[in-house]
């Protein structure tokens, strides 16, 4: 093994040291998941390369080596890529990566509507001005704000018109998101167009979850089995045992937290009765989701409601119950990706 030195992660160095290394033979390439994306992985992939993108979590390390340089890093890469101890991440298209980043952008913007209105609510408190009997956060509660809250200091009035500004450019901004999120979903290429409408037939999963479910997922079906999605999404108890002891905890949070955050959300809609009304019945008519999808969500509706009174009858605090729900409302998801995937399949052949 003999280091090349530093490589510049620009498109001229690349092709350069693929041309050296191409003189002893056809070379394979690694490197680890992070904020550089995927570019080298592209730029390798057009030219022919064999490149994997490793997670770096997953790689192999010794508890007693306290010596990180990059030198070391790529050595310890290479050895580990060689044994076949590395575990590659699935990279996405990119169609798939630039729907992930929008809505990632959505969520982002929906965490700064949260502090926005946190730190005007909390400003408005401070000074006793509460309006009584008024919904927050509604246009009429802003529009109470803008009439009836006054102060005496200048201070005082600068400081509310700049917390109000935020609040509602933050709301615009989500605004924004939400109408490129409808635009790049009907623009999506046709099989994964095809999963987000089908997902759309489940309780509590409207076009912006499923769309962030298939955007940090992909494709379902790489997934041999609904248990190894769910071991991916961190949803699974984690567990120390030895011998014939056998001890589980909390769940193991590891993957992807995207995920884990719009399963939980919308694993809450399932303590309602089985039902499908309202904005539910409104998607899957407008959405012409066949009757096998519609089959497969309304056992879900059965089994989660079930399964949610079963755990409330024993005590388990809301919290837990829910992170369950959610756990096996991904067997469901699972199931309709994987229906949808293979008639997408048969029709394209």
């Amino acid at each position: 093994m003999r280091s090349l030195g530093t490589i510049p992660n620009r498109p001229e160095a690349i092709r350069k040291m693929v041309r050296k290394l191409r003189e002893h033979g056809e070379p394979r390439f690694c490197y680890e998941a992070g904020p550089t994306g995927y570019c080298l992985y592209w730029q390798l992939s057009e030219m022919g390369m064999d490149c994997e993108v490793i997670a770096p979590s997953l790689i192999p390390t010794k508890a007693s080596d306290r010596i990180k340089t990059d030198r070391r890093d790529a050595e310890k890469l290479a050895r580990c890529y060689r044994a076949g101890e590395l575990t590659a991440v699935a990279v996405p298209s990119p169609e798939q990566e630039a729907l992930r980043d929008l809505v990632r952008a959505r969520e982002a913007a929906k965490k700064d509507q949260l502090k926005a209105r946190h730190r005007l609510g909390k400003f408005l408190l401070r000074h006793g001005r509460k309006p009584e009997g008024m919904k927050p956060w509604t246009k009429q509660f802003l529009e109470w704000i803008k009439t009836n809250v006054h102060f005496e200091h200048k201070a005082h009035e600068v400081t509310l018109l700049n917390y109000l500004h935020e609040v509602e450019h933050v709301a615009l901004r989500i605004l924004h998101l939400e109408s490129a999120i409808d635009e790049a979903v009907r623009e999506a290429p046709a099989d994964m167009r095809a999963v987000i409408e089908a997902l759309q037939a489940l309780r509590g999963v409207a076009q912006t979850t499923a769309a962030t479910i298939v955007s940090e997922l992909g494709s379902l079906t790489r997934f041999a089995n609904p248990r190894q999605l769910m071991g991916y999404s961190g949803l699974v108890a984690s567990e120390h045992s030895s011998g014939n002891k056998v001890h589980r905890g909390p769940i193991t949070k590891t993957g992807n937290a995207h995920l884990r955050r719009v399963l939980v959300e919308s694993a809450w809609s399932y303590h309602h009765r089985p039902n499908v009304t309202g904005f539910l019945l409104r998607r899957q008519k407008s959405l012409a989701i066949s009757d096998e999808v519609k089959a497969i969500a309304w056992k879900a509706q059965h089994r989660l409601n079930k399964r949610y009174k079963a755990l409330a009858a024993k005590g388990k605090n809301k919290n837990q119950i829910v992170t369950a729900i959610a756990r096996e409302l991904l067997g469901f998801i699972w199931a309709i990706a994987k229906h949808t995937e293979q008639k997408q399949t048969a029709n394209a052949s």
